[in-house]
């Protein structure tokens, strides 16, 4: 093959030649190539076309008005220097080269994979130098590796989770978000079936149609709640995609989970804002049904207490008049959370009435020891609310924060309640966040329930996150909290700002 810089000197005698001394010889006897589907050629020292099978010639013919007398001819003009110099590295160290490259002929392009061999050979006495070279039409393998390429790229791109598993079920390939999302590394996931991600909460049966659905070649779909690594639960749609070979045969399943935490947390929400109208509603019907009797023993005890003088029957019916009063309150609270506000809503300052509820708080005897922190942003716009019950609100948290700190027997521990308003895009946030004794796992779905309290019996009713709640919902807004037992509580209120 020649230089790209030398141009074509071998002479059309000395190429005849060759062919000739090489048609003469039983050696060479080219035509045997003629029925393999790939391309054969028979060249000299210098790249000329010594011999070409019957493919070869087919393709060239089909595409090319004159036949080339030089290899080198055929390859794309970008590509011909690497081609060039493969097939002297070829000559020079007697081995097979091999190289990747396009044919560039008239009507199209096609990719190959070209390999060199050098053989050397005896005719007639004479010692005479060729180089074999077989091209294979790669277009069609070249095209999946794009395809493929750009399926990796995507797979490995995506927010959902996605695994690949074999016949029987172990992964042999997760992508980042699998990973991420299970909590387990790549080689703790690969030659492992997914079934240690399972809940347990699922039963048999459910895996079993799992299995006969994509056993069969057909595609299954469905929710399922799963562990990660350190044992929280993920939630997500399952869609299992059978991977076919060319004889349609199962050889794989693909695997896409869509999370759906979001979707569970916003369920969960629903449901119990239902609870809570629900409780409402209920709230309502006993205030009225107990009120009216509750009235009459208040005035029983009131008409008793004066018509004697008996210092025992005083002391009864003193510690009856304290109880119905405790009554009276709760049913008071029942019947605010229950009927739509009669207070008229004007712009409130928030920072005003946190305030206002530290101050409130900071009188009774059990926050003495307590310090307040107290963080508040200058760009809290005012809000439509209705200040007596937001204050409410504030206090109701605070008194609780004073109790939960109260609780905790170590002296040395901080005791401090930090309270901080903020503005974020849509919605102002108010926190307190305490150094308390924290609630449990299991009490904090609880709280925000009707005459649920961890106080001791007579310190609390159970209502004042109860009614808070329901006064921040009635403002469109959130009341959440998080904590874990001993470390403290943060209660978050986000008040929607319209714009």
């Amino acid at each position: 093959m020649r230089s790209t810089v030398n141009s074509k000197k071998i002479s059309t005698a000395s190429k005849s030649a060759k062919s000739a001394s090489i048609n003469n010889n039983p050696l060479f006897g080219f035509d045997l190539f003629d029925v393999l589907p790939d391309m054969y050629f028979l060249l000299d020292a210098n790249g000329e076309i010594l011999k070409l099978n019957k493919k070869a010639d087919e393709i060239i013919k089909a595409n090319l008005n004159s036949k080339p007398t030089n290899f080198l001819d055929l390859v794309d003009l970008c590509n011909r220097e690497n081609v060039n110099n493969i097939f002297f590295q070829c000559i020079s160290s007697g081995k097979t080269r091999e190289i990747e490259t396009q044919f560039l002929l008239a009507k199209k392009e096609i990719e190959v994979r070209i390999s060199f061999s050098f053989h050397k050979f005896i005719i007639d006495g004479k010692k005479i130098e060729y180089v074999f070279a077989v091209v294979k039409d790669i277009t069609g393998e070249k095209a999946k590796e794009i395809e493929l390429q750009r399926f990796f790229n995507i797979v490995e791109s995506s927010l959902n989770p996605i695994l690949i598993t074999d016949i029987n079920g172990k992964m042999i390939y997760v992508n980042p978000a699998f990973v991420k999302v299970s909590g387990f590394k790549k080689e703790e996931l690969i030659g492992k079936n997914p079934r240690i991600f399972g809940s347990g909460k699922l039963n048999r049966k459910f895996w079993d149609k799992m299995w006969q659905t994509i056993s069969s070649g057909k595609v299954w779909f469905g929710e399922v709640e799963d562990r990660k690594k350190n044992g929280e639960p993920f939630y997500t749609q399952l869609l299992i995609s059978p991977i076919f070979d060319k004889d349609e045969k199962v050889t794989g399943y693909f695997g896409i989970h869509r999370d759906l935490s979001e979707k569970r947390t916003l369920e969960k929400q629903l449901i119990h804002t239902q609870k809570m109208e629900s409780i409402g509603t209920l709230a309502a019907g006993v205030a009225h049904e107990v009120g009216n009797p509750l009235a009459s023993i208040s005035a029983l005890v009131q008409v008793a207490q004066r018509s004697t003088d008996d210092p025992f029957i005083k002391e009864k019916l003193d510690l009856v008049k304290s109880q119905v009063t405790r009554i009276s309150k709760i049913i008071r609270d029942l019947v605010d959370f229950s009927r739509p506000s009669n207070f008229e809503l004007q712009r409130v300052n928030i920072n005003e009435c946190v305030k206002e509820a530290v101050e409130i708080t900071k009188v009774g005897t059990k926050a003495k020891t307590i310090e307040f922190d107290v963080k508040l942003s200058d760009d809290i716009p005012n809000l439509p609310l209705v200040v007596d019950q937001l204050e409410q609100v504030f206090v109701n948290i605070l008194l609780n924060a004073v109790d939960a700190i109260n609780e905790v027997k170590d002296e040395k521990k901080e005791k401090r309640i930090s309270i901080e308003s903020a503005f974020s895009q849509d919605e102002v946030i108010i926190t307190f966040n305490d150094t308390g004794s924290g609630i449990s796992e299991e009490n904090l779905t609880k709280i925000f329930e009707p005459f649920f309290t961890t106080k001791s019996q007579g310190k609390g009713t159970g209502l004042g996150l109860w009614v808070s709640y329901g006064i921040i919902r009635s403002f469109q807004g959130k009341l959440e909290v998080q904590s874990n037992k001993g470390m403290g509580t943060t209660f978050t209120i986000k008040l929607p700002v319209e714009k």
